[in-house]
């Protein structure tokens, strides 16, 4: 690994080291703190081009086992041979995440090993694919005159989640106003294209987003850094040469005009007024996440305009009593390679989409003449100073969330920390130019033709068409198999049965002993004073 940064950020108490590795290109960012509950993540960037939810069910099935620790699970099976304060894995929708922290040393160094073994070097089994992905099986896999039915962890998983009309909304929202790449599908799988996906296509996405020129590597503590450098390059990195990465994200083109669009949605049969089931919303593209003080800016003026009842589109939307609430998604969404920001109402009759859009335009019109209150910026400003001095128990899990998307699209994670200095240099833009923050709602807002109208009616059929398709679609996939594939499919049933009844061999997984936890607890000196 080479050094290629070191820099200092006092208001958080931390040192920035950034790295990169000779031999495969892989980035590295530690961040050293006076903090004993160490943190690692790998990130890779996943770019998935259609909605066979490929990242997704890569991210459970890498999670099936490994070359060097073969037992299924070994996220779950180490809970109880080791002293971890947080495991998981994460899909976004152009990343994916695999974070760990604990306070003990060689516990540290043996999820370590665990986790770049299974991000690197997994199994990737076809079972474990029909396990996790999806499957064609028996309704009852030990009977083969029951009917073949669509089975798998992801599946089902995706079949709950769009069940939610808020996520079906938010969903839509996002493919619609970045419709030109990896953002136009939903990474987390579509339950209607998740069963298109092979096991060939999975090992293959692996091939080429899970290389370590195509990973970003954080640590973050007080554990020292050379450990972790050999043991990462030694374990993984050394067997790998460099590949060029081709997950780049493009600009998304830009609008000549704005568009309208609308979906449907299940009813909702809870709903105090059947009558007012419909959403709508308008949403502007931003700017790219990697401009960080623009984002810093941005992202300050969307807390403006929509957190708290002082807020001009609280008042004028949620007190207008035209609906229930905000839109799903409501304010600003910085997690894609350009932000965006949505406001709107749910809870609204059909209509009223027309009075929604107007309220909107208005709103946006009166905060352009007025600007905002300056008491209202000021404590705002407080606000984010006062949250950058509150040190939680999971900083370093906070801090690799907080860097992921800027850092995913090759933005700079350390100038993202220097809150301080955007805080600072927002004061002197204001100082300078009273009207900054009026200009900008003028340029994102006002003047902006990338700007997306979405409204959301319930359907009275929806989930019985929904059901319907997934028949067809069922109906297809059995019509062209063979005699041949349904036995086989009978058969791999009752094998991945036996599978998941055998009890898993552990010893294969590192485990702490004894002597390698600290018989004493530090003891904190408490000081006592009287008022």
């Amino acid at each position: 690994f080479l050094p290629m940064q070191v820099t200092a950020v006092p208001e958080l108490f931390l040192t920035a080291v950034k790295l990169s590795h000779d031999g495969t290109g892989a980035r590295y960012l530690h961040v050293a703190r006076e903090d004993s509950n160490n943190l690692f993540s790998i990130q890779f960037r996943t770019t998935p081009m259609d909605s066979t939810g490929v990242p997704h069910i890569l991210e459970h099935t890498v999670l099936c086992g490994s070359q060097k620790y073969p037992c299924r699970d070994p996220f779950f099976k180490m809970l109880n041979r080791s002293l971890s304060t947080f495991m998981n894995a994460f899909t976004a929708s152009d990343y994916t995440l695999y974070p760990f922290s604990t306070q003990n040393l060689k516990d540290f160094q043996n999820l370590l090993s665990v986790y770049l073994d299974a991000a690197f070097f997994p199994c990737l089994r076809q079972l474990d694919f029909w396990q996790e992905g999806w499957r064609l099986e028996h309704e009852n896999p030990t009977d083969p005159e029951t009917p073949l039915v669509f089975k798998g962890v992801v599946f089902n998983e995706m079949k709950g989640a769009f069940v939610n009309n808020e996520r079906i909304f938010a969903q839509h929202l996002q493919n619609k106003i970045l419709p030109d790449h990896t953002y136009g599908v939903v990474s987390g799988g579509d339950p209607l294209c998740i069963p298109d996906l092979t096991w060939e296509q999975l090992k293959q996405f692996h091939a080429t987003h899970y290389h370590p020129s195509n990973s970003r590597f954080f640590t973050y503590g007080n554990f020292p850094l050379e450990q972790h450098l050999k043991q990462i390059h030694e374990e993984a990195l050394i067997k790998f040469g460099r590949i060029e990465s081709k997950t780049d994200i493009p600009k998304q083109k830009l609008w000549e005009k704005p568009r309208e669009d609308s979906v449907t949605c299940g009813l909702d049969s809870f709903a105090s007024d059947p009558s007012k089931q419909t959403t709508v919303s308008v949403s502007y593209l931003l700017t790219d996440i990697t401009d960080t003080f623009e984002t810093f800016t941005l992202s300050l003026l969307s807390s403006l305009l929509v957190d708290g009842p002082n807020s001009p589109f609280y008042k004028a939307l949620i007190e207008s009593g035209v609906g229930t609430d905000f839109s799903p998604d409501v304010g600003f969404n910085g997690s894609t390679r350009e932000a965006y920001f949505s406001v709107g109402l749910q809870g609204i009759a059909e209509r009223d989409i027309d009075t929604v859009k107007q309220i909107i335009a208005r709103t946006v019109d009166e905060v352009i003449a007025k600007g905002f209150e300056e008491d209202r910026i000021e404590a705002l400003l407080h606000k984010i100073e006062i949250q950058l001095k509150h040190q939680s128990t999971s900083f370093g899990l906070a801090l690799t969330s907080y860097i992921a998307s800027c850092w995913n699209q090759d933005g700079d994670p350390v100038e993202l920390l220097k809150v301080a200095d955007k805080v600072s240099r927002f004061r002197q833009c204001l100082k300078e130019n009273p009207t900054f923050l009026q200009e900008k709602v003028k340029t994102y807002f006002k003047d902006n033709p990338h700007r997306l109208t979405l409204s959301m009616s319930p359907e009275e059929d929806y989930h019985n068409k929904q059901a319907k398709r997934e028949a067809e679609k069922l109906e297809k996939k059995v019509n062209a198999l063979s005699e041949e594939e349904k036995t086989q499919i009978f058969e791999k049933g009752l094998e991945l049965i036996a599978l998941q009844s055998k009890p898993q061999d552990t010893s294969c997984l590192p485990a702490l002993k004894v002597s390698d936890i600290e018989p004493k607890i530090p003891f904190t000196v408490l000081e006592t004073t009287l008022a």
